[in-house]
């Protein structure tokens, strides 16, 4: 019987621990915001792909993916780091010289001290699969848990950024550096 007592003892002082952080937990998500989320943007440079298979031309494209938005959420408490979330929208083409219906896109997420160098940067890899006779697909994929730290309570949401973009080779970042367009070739 005491055995049973103190494993009950155990377990009662065990959830009182998980009982309190629950409780802090759910004080904290009904605080607000104590200042802006960090600005997100998807880099102008990596936003868009082009896959060819030769010289860059209509017939040549294999796969074509862009970046058409990009969202965040965040919390921002006390002298906490601040946590956020980023969802992002692509839209994935098969071109005619695509060979099979899967294509592993990869992008990545980088937080960023305003105009300044990389806190931290992780990639990640969406399958994209596309088969009969549909040209298109768009999808979303979002990534959760990103934590911002900061010296202290008074350093606001503002003095970081949160850049996205898909991962390149040095081809495509000069293909979509020179300005030139498949949408509009004959500009």
């Amino acid at each position: 019987m005491r055995l049973v007592l103190a494993a009950a003892a155990l377990l009662s002082l065990s959830a009182c621990g998980s009982v309190g952080e629950s409780l802090e937990t759910m004080r904290l998500a009904s605080e607000k915001n104590i200042g802006v989320c960090p600005n997100v943007f998807a880099l102008e440079d990596a936003a868009r792909m082009i896959d060819f298979v030769g010289d860059p031309s209509l017939d040549n494209v294999a796969w074509s993916a862009e970046i058409t938005d990009v969202r965040t959420a965040c919390r921002i408490q006390a002298d906490r780091p601040i946590t956020a979330t980023v969802e992002i929208d692509f839209a994935v083409g098969k071109g005619p010289a695509a060979s099979g219906t899967v294509k592993d896109l990869t992008y990545f997420v980088a937080v960023t001290r305003r105009n300044r160098e990389v806190i931290a940067k992780t990639e990640f890899t969406v399958p994209v699969k596309i088969e009969g006779g549909i040209a298109t697909v768009r999808l979303s994929d979002d990534v959760d848990g990103i934590v911002i730290p900061r010296k202290d309570g008074d350093t606001a949401g503002t003095n970081f950024e949160i850049a996205v973009g898909l991962s390149l080779d040095r081809q495509q970042v000069l293909f979509n550096r020179s300005g030139e367009s498949l949408k509009f070739p004959n500009l």
